[in-house]
């Protein structure tokens, strides 16, 4: 299909993973990242294998990035933004490069690969940007890439005492965040395994509403730590500072109706997945919609011929799941083009 072109908007795992799968077929890509570098917030991910890969998904990115970049027939424009998007028979591109320079385009369909936003916990009751000692996962992730070790952002001590608290906005009925965002379990657990095996003196406390068990490799993973980690089923409240720099978290245990407080070095926020900030607007030009989570909606799509959408633009997943997810669109896209051959 040498003759078609297919636009992919967002340079994260699943839009890459989409452009790859259309490339083999012969189809050009033009992929628009807003960032300067592609591979989205997966690749701020750290490895978590210890003795063996527990399939935390992080090499894939770096896989995913390689193949994408050097593959002749996907084009890739990073600090980029789309600033116009019209349908005549083909699909009229309008966006603006990193040298601010505007560029035009028509290509035969459109992948909406736009992504997800972390979930920004500065008003929950935790003291994130207050204190420099609570941090998300997605801080740690980083930290870790980066130095190979946990340390205190206040004093770059290693910390002793780590409390993991899940669901930061998500499964929180005071947002409208009812979802689950799948992957933050998982991802925890690993990240303790990771710390435990690297300084097994670190205490780590797992503060949870649920463990949710998604994906096949879970409770495999879950085997390995579990005896390592105090699982605690609660519901977390304020955190405050102490004289001496420590993290006093307050807790409610409904199992034994009672409150608890207990000092922790560093406290860690899962936060969740929320949807991708600038999908709406590219929407409004197409005549689509969000669904009611604010995630695109998949079956709406329907309703404008060779639009499609990939990975976490459509709800929480795993990189695996993104990748699988790619797969299934890429050949969505080909069907596309078959049907209209015939």
């Amino acid at each position: 299909m040498s003759d078609k072109k297919v636009l992919i908007i967002g340079g994260g795992v699943a839009g890459l993973s989409t452009a790859i799968e259309l490339a083999k077929h012969d189809v050009k890509v033009v992929v628009i990242e807003k960032e300067k570098t592609v591979g989205g917030h997966a690749r701020q991910f750290t490895c978590k294998a210890t003795d063996a890969c527990v399939k935390c998904g992080a090499c894939i990115v770096e896989e995913k990035i390689d193949a994408a970049v050097s593959h002749p027939d996907i084009t890739i424009y990073s600090g980029a933004r789309l600033t116009e998007i019209g349908q005549q028979g083909q699909f009229a591109i309008s966006f603006i490069n990193q040298n601010e320079e505007i560029q035009q385009c028509k290509v035969d369909a459109v992948v909406m690969a736009t992504g997800f936003q972390p979930f920004d916990p500065i008003n929950k009751p935790f003291g994130y940007k207050r204190f420099d000692d609570v941090i998300t996962n997605l801080d740690l992730e980083k930290r870790i890439r980066k130095e190979g070790v946990v340390r205190r952002p206040s004093d770059g001590n290693i910390p002793g005492k780590i409390a993991f608290i899940q669901c930061v906005g998500s499964r929180d009925s005071s947002l409208n965040h009812l979802w689950c965002s799948r992957v933050c379990c998982g991802s925890a657990l690993r990240m303790a395994n990771l710390i435990k095996s690297r300084k097994k003196s670190t205490e780590i406390s797992f503060f949870y509403i649920d463990v949710q068990t998604f994906g096949k490799d879970f409770q495999y993973n879950y085997d390995l730590i579990k005896d390592q980690v105090r699982m605690i089923r609660a519901i977390p409240g304020d955190i405050f500072l102490t004289a001496d720099r420590k993290l006093k978290l307050e807790y409610f245990l409904s199992s034994e109706g009672k409150q608890a407080e207990e000092l922790f070095d560093l406290v860690v926020l899962s936060v969740g997945i929320t949807p991708g900030g600038n999908a709406d607007s590219i929407l409004e030009k197409i005549g689509l919609k969000t669904a009611e989570k604010g995630f695109l909606d998949e079956p709406s799509m329907i309703s404008v011929p060779g639009v499609f959408a990939a990975g976490t633009a459509k709800g929480p997943g795993s990189i695996a799941e993104s990748v699988a997810d790619a797969g299934r669109v890429a050949l969505d896209v080909l069907n596309y083009f078959q049907a209209q051959h015939n």
